[in-house]
């Protein structure tokens, strides 16, 4: 078993183009069609990261900034950020791009987290991660307030506990 990965380790980049059945009445790809196929893209990043089954745990910062029409072809960037003890943060871009006009724009960023599983079903230990860029190092170090964010929120932690959250507002 290697001792970490680099980012550019686990990275999946998936390519689909919005058929008509993809989108709604307005001839815009749908929400949930983009959901699943992030979904789909971090699973298989999470999963070549840690040579593992992997399971959805979380979706969050989901940001919708432009939506994508029938025919643009759409590009998935998914990319691990940081490893925690069972679990792996992934950050997923969606960009698009209309080919008779050679557009490109940015559609969708959110942010997954995938619990890895031995062969029972159990969660088991994940490869740690190592950022090499700027922006990987940006990503690695916010992802434990993202981390602790998810877990107030689900009530699996207590606010006063959230160190790294209350650093935010509160100088020590």
């Amino acid at each position: 078993m290697k001792v970490s990965k680099t980012p550019k380790d686990s990275v999946t980049i998936m390519t689909e183009i919005v058929l008509p059945n993809d989108t709604n009445t307005l001839g815009n790809l749908r929400g949930g069609k983009i959901l699943h196929w992030m979904d789909i893209a971090c699973a298989i990043a999470a999963g070549k990261h840690s040579n593992a089954i992997v399971v959805t745990a979380s979706v969050d910062n989901v940001s919708w900034q432009n939506p994508i029409k029938l025919g643009d072809v759409v590009t998935i960037n998914a990319k691990v950020t940081r490893t925690f003890n069972t679990s792996i943060e992934l950050n997923c871009e969606v960009w698009a791009e209309n080919l008779p006009s050679e557009t490109k724009y940015k559609s969708n960023e959110a942010y997954y987290t995938f619990v890895a599983l031995d062969s029972n079903g159990k969660p088991k230990k994940v490869i740690p991660v190592v950022p090499e860029t700027e922006k990987e190092i940006q990503q690695y170090e916010l992802a434990m307030r993202r981390r602790e964010l998810r877990l107030v929120l689900a009530g699996r932690m207590k606010a006063s506990d959230a160190k790294e959250l209350k650093a935010l507002f509160f100088e020590e």
